[in-house]
């Protein structure tokens, strides 16, 4: 039986985006169940209603995260023409991106936890990323897909290694150090970027 106002899906939605962000901020292992289910406004019972189990609501997060990612970088390929890559790189190695784990990118969030996962999960996660690296090399200047492909994943190898360095240190100095060498090896990595005419994925 619906109760009166309450829309299932949106609740949904709700959680899904809670539960994505606590993991991101603490990890697989660093946060239980009912530290997940308080953040995002639920009981513990609700939660495994929703995802059956704490592995259940991490590959959810999961696909939440990079799916974010696949929609990110086609804003950023539409407002930015052939300028795209240099804002991606720019916003990915800013202080403010460094420093919002909770909201950041799940690239980078998940991914060590990932290493350890079983290979279900494992397959999940390079389906997407086979994606996005589609996305980002649509909009690479190279000789044939395969090269911007190449390209793309020196790239995103660069940003995501390169984000987690940062977010392990504690000196502003050399975060600020390191954020620019990684700017500079990454738009390097990618080559020069062109105007993506068609961003229907």
């Amino acid at each position: 039986m619906r109760h009166k106002g309450v829309n299932k899906d949106e609740t949904r939605l709700r959680v899904t985006e809670a539960i994505s962000r606590g993991f991101r901020k603490h990890g697989f292992a660093g946060v239980g169940v009912d530290a997940l289910a308080k953040g995002a406004g639920v009981t513990s019972g609700a939660f495994y209603s929703h995802f059956g189990s704490k592995i259940g609501a991490f590959e959810v997060a999961l696909g939440v995260g990079l799916d974010e990612v696949i929609s990110g970088i086609p804003y950023y390929q539409r407002e930015f023409g052939a300028g795209w890559l240099k804002a991606f790189v720019d916003y990915y190695m800013g202080k403010a991106h460094r420093e919002d784990l909770e909201c950041g990118c799940a690239m980078a969030s998940l991914t060590p936890d990932l290493v350890r996962a079983d290979s279900a999960m494992q397959t999940v996660f390079e389906e997407k990323m086979n994606v996005i690296v589609d996305i980002v090399a649509r909009g690479l200047q190279a000789e044939d897909h395969a090269a911007a492909r190449a390209r793309a994943w020196a790239m995103l190898g660069v940003l995501i290694g390169g984000l987690n360095l940062a977010r392990a240190m504690r000196s502003q100095a050399a975060i600020g150090e390191l954020a620019s060498a990684i700017t500079t090896a990454a738009i390097a990595a990618a080559g020069p970027s062109c105007i993506v005419n068609d961003l229907a994925l």
